[in-house]
């Protein structure tokens, strides 16, 4: 199912469909958004990276340290860490690099 919005509200974080029906929702505590793919959403937990599906399930993680999440888009995110610009997909695979 394609998320079209995933939205903190309050203490929830909420995800929603193409036609703006909730699909789903969980805690928003120390949870921050950090970007929202097809399919998927970020979230930046502490020192940690984790992605998770529509229903609010984790898909994984992945450490934070040294990484700010730049966006996420289709089936991907990036993140800049020092230097360089990296792409990964929904469950922390690195697909690609290149110099910031």
């Amino acid at each position: 199912m394609a998320i079209s919005n995933v939205e903190n509200t309050g203490s929830w974080i909420r995800v929603y469909d193409e036609r703006s029906k909730k699909i789903s929702e969980m805690s928003s505590y120390n949870k921050e958004v950090v970007g929202i793919g097809s399919d998927f959403f970020v979230t930046l937990e502490g020192g940690w990276i984790k992605t998770y599906d529509e229903k609010c399930t984790k898909i994984t993680e992945m450490s934070a340290s040294n990484k700010v999440v730049r966006g996420a888009a289709g089936q991907t995110f990036t993140t800049i860490e020092g230097g360089w610009i990296k792409t990964y997909d929904k469950k922390c695979v690195k697909l690609s690099e290149r110099s910031a």
